[in-house]
């Protein structure tokens, strides 16, 4: 959907005004973003709030809830990239999860009406106005089915497409700027990253792809009695409307709740902490955002994960490469760690290795210098982000948002089981699953892929094979064989065949002497005589050595020249 320049410009000057009025103007003139969105503003409009006792990330986060949905989101997101930002500006993006207002029920009313095509009253047989959740996406409401069941409806926002279209267009345009006319493009690719968001953030918008997470959680924890996922209700969902089954329980944010119904929060707090280690470690499908507003504890300690619409994903390389890291930390090994950085394909040809290696030492020995119940996770992945940051190390988002899930778990579980370690619960697993890399089902199956691609080999060399004899039979074929450095190996042997040859001749010269001497002393000739004689060999022995030694040089140097 193409949009006009007029919107563009408009929303544009609006989102300038609104950074500025919160004291982020002058950097964005010094930038010359200002000059190249051609808006024209006054300096004061930009500098009088810039004395505010505010923060930077205080002064961020509200800019962001003031320019609504898309910069929410934003800033949600970049809450999970602390390889890139200050842990202070971290920290004021994490609050953006419950800072917008709900919408009217006129307007829930018409997405859904249009969404599934009838009146809602013909859809549910009782729909609640008041939502119980509003976020920057969607708004959810308890409903029943007309057969009884209760679920909850997530409804998105009226026209939130076209305006996450519009900015999506403003922050690339921005991002190819940075890149491209400022220092810091040359360290980091914002237009990547702004493909990264415009992919998380288009993904989110349909909500048929959250059903189907949810759907493969199910799949994932079939024979987990502790995790539940609620059923979809595939009939009354749509990409903007997502039905599901209304599951019983109470959200972690109420820890008093928690303490009032009799649940044991340390039994959570195992299980919690189990799934989500399980989560990425052996599915390598993990919830990007299990904040306690996305989790509610149920009967018999039971755990349920809602809002699974932003998902994690991890390759198998990449679960290989976690897991290498996880030891390292675990084994308080720093080459295990590096290994694990450099196998991210993160780092620049330009970094000095050992001089990150000795940086990851020295962390070791402050971080990891503690008893293992004493490690946090969180703590040490800051740690390597303030130390990749430094580096301009990019780590990948997938990793970036897994760092972070990790953190909101640790500091979720110190909060219901101060005495539970994340990392004892995840070092048996990490453990088990790093035998299944070498099992005899996985050697077998990476040998069987080995023999399909050798039985390929065999099956085209017939062919390659005769190819190459016609070539050799009917065109002027030719092989041209190069040596790297092969002038100066040349002059290498040049000099030792000379030294050979000079060597060759005087030990010709040493043995025709000694022959001829040993000779003389067989006849039996008188002392005066052969000293004589010897002295004339002698003689005549060195006059022909220095004729051939010269004759010998001349012959070297004209080869060089040659």
């Amino acid at each position: 959907m193409a949009v006009s320049k007029h919107r563009k410009f408009k929303r544009s000057t609006q989102i300038v005004k609104i950074f500025a009025n919160h004291g982020f103007g002058a950097l964005m003139d010094r930038l010359g973003i200002l000059k190249y969105l051609k808006i024209k503003m006054q300096t004061k409009e930009f500098t009088e709030r810039e004395i505010s006792k505010l923060s930077i990330g205080e002064r961020l986060r509200l800019s962001f809830e003031e320019l609504g949905p898309t910069f929410i989101k934003l800033g949600q997101i970049m809450s999970t990239r602390p390889d890139l930002l200050p842990r202070e500006i971290i920290h004021e993006m994490e609050k953006l999860q419950d800072a917008v207002a709900p919408f009217s029920i006129s307007d829930v009313k018409e997405v859904i009406e249009f969404e599934l095509g009838d009146k809602l009253e013909n859809i549910f047989r009782e729909f609640k106005e008041k939502p119980i959740a509003a976020a920057s996406i969607g708004q959810v409401h308890r409903a029943k089915l007309l057969s009884g069941k209760a679920v909850v409806v997530k409804v998105q926002r009226p026209n939130i497409e076209k305006n996450i279209e519009l900015d999506l267009g403003i922050l690339k345009d921005l991002a190819d700027f940075v890149d491209n006319r400022t220092k810091f493009g040359k360290l980091y690719s914002f237009s990547k990253m702004a493909e990264e968001f415009e992919t998380t953030i288009t993904n989110e918008l349909d909500f048929r792809l959250e059903g189907e997470n949810a759907e493969t959680f199910k799949v994932n924890f079939k024979d987990e009695a502790n995790v539940i996922v609620p059923d979809i209700s595939w009939i009354h969902t749509t990409s903007r409307v997502l039905t599901m089954d209304e599951i019983k329980g109470t959200s972690l944010k109420n820890f008093e709740e928690l303490d009032q119904l009799g649940l044991d929060k340390k039994i959570i707090a195992r299980n919690l902490a189990n799934s989500i280690l399980y989560q990425i470690l052996r599915d390598g499908f993990f919830h990007g955002d299990p904040h306690p507003g996305n989790i509610m504890a149920l009967e018999n300690n039971k755990i349920a994960f809602l809002d699974l619409g932003m998902i994690g994903q991890l390759s198998p390389h990449r679960k290989n490469q976690f897991l290498k890291m996880l030891m390292g930390i675990t084994l308080k090994d720093s080459k295990l760690i590096v290994q694990a950085i450099v196998e991210l394909d993160a780092i620049s040809e330009s970094i000095n290795m050992r001089k990150l290696e000795k940086d990851i030492d020295r962390l070791r020995d402050q971080v990891l210098s503690v008893p293992l119940s004493q490690i946090k996770i969180g703590e040490v992945f800051n740690e390597i982000f303030d130390l990749a940051f430094s580096y301009n190390i990019m780590i990948p988002g997938e990793f970036t948002m897994l760092a972070k899930s990790l953190i909101t778990l640790e500091g979720l579980v110190e909060k219901l089981d101060p005495d539970l370690n994340v990392l004892e619960i995840a070092e048996p697993i990490a453990g088990k699953l790093i035998f299944t890399l070498i099992s005899p089902e996985k050697i077998g199956r990476e040998i069987l892929s080995g023999a399909m691609d050798y039985g390929n080999l065999v099956r085209k060399f017939p062919s390659v094979f005769l190819n190459f004899l016609g070539k050799v039979e009917h065109d002027d074929f030719t092989i041209q064989i190069k040596v790297k450095e092969a002038e100066r190996y040349a002059q290498k042997i040049d000099r030792s065949f000379s030294r050979l040859s000079i060597s060759l001749v005087f030990l010709s010269l040493s043995i025709v002497i000694a022959g001829t001497i040993i000779g003389l002393s067989l006849i039996g000739m008188e002392a005066a005589d052969f000293i004589m004689v010897l002295s004339m060999i002698l003689k005549g022995s060195l006059f022909l050595a220095a004729i051939t030694f010269a004759a010998l040089i001349i012959a070297i140097f004209r080869s060089k020249r040659t």
